[in-house]
């Protein structure tokens, strides 16, 4: 059993760590972080995979590319959506424009769209179904779970060593007595 605790005691703290590094360590190196929650890139991007984009010159962006955008507000879709580029070209304007699909998808996205920034996420790797454990760490309850779990772990850990210190206490001073009173 010690052994086991032994194990966990050290395993614990290193998953922590490698965890945090997995989400860090990207964003340092300049890439932005997305959780898949749809699956219409099933195939090639599954749903909850942790997707990183680097962001690069929307001029360099072609047919093929995957790109993480809010699309045009007259979708109706509000959020980022991740989907590959089927056609890029120019508006009337000269301004670079895109039509994109989701790969699991039978038809391309309804709308094209201008870029209004000379700048663009496009996916750089993605980790399949890690999405899911940071979108889980939304959930307060979940936090509160996964902090304090291991607080109480440490509480009752300390709590046994205390009483069985208490305990060779106690036997102490009772063979103490009894090695007075036999002399």
């Amino acid at each position: 059993m010690r052994a086991l605790g032994r194990v966990v005691s050290w395993a614990l703290p290193v998953a922590a760590v490698l965890a945090a590094a997995l989400v860090l360590v990207p964003s340092l190196l300049g890439y932005q972080r997305y959780v898949i929650t749809s699956g219409s890139m099933t195939g090639t991007i599954d749903r909850g995979s942790l997707i990183f984009d680097k962001v690069v010159p929307a001029s360099s962006l072609k047919v093929g590319d995957i790109i993480t955008y809010t699309p045009p507000a007259s979708s109706g879709v509000n959020e980022p959506v991740t989907h590959r580029i089927v056609w890029a070209g120019h508006d009337r304007l000269g301004r670079p424009a895109f039509h994109t699909k989701g790969d699991f998808n039978p038809a391309p996205d309804p709308w094209k769209f201008v870029l209004e920034r000379p700048t663009q996420a496009r996916e750089a790797f993605h980790i399949p179904y890690v999405g899911f454990a940071l979108a889980a760490l939304t959930d307060r309850h979940l936090r509160i779970l996964i902090i304090g779990l291991p607080a109480l772990l440490i509480a009752l850990a300390v709590m046994a060593k205390l009483w069985q210190d208490a305990g060779e206490d106690l036997r102490r001073e009772r063979e103490l007595t009894r090695m007075e009173a036999s002399s």
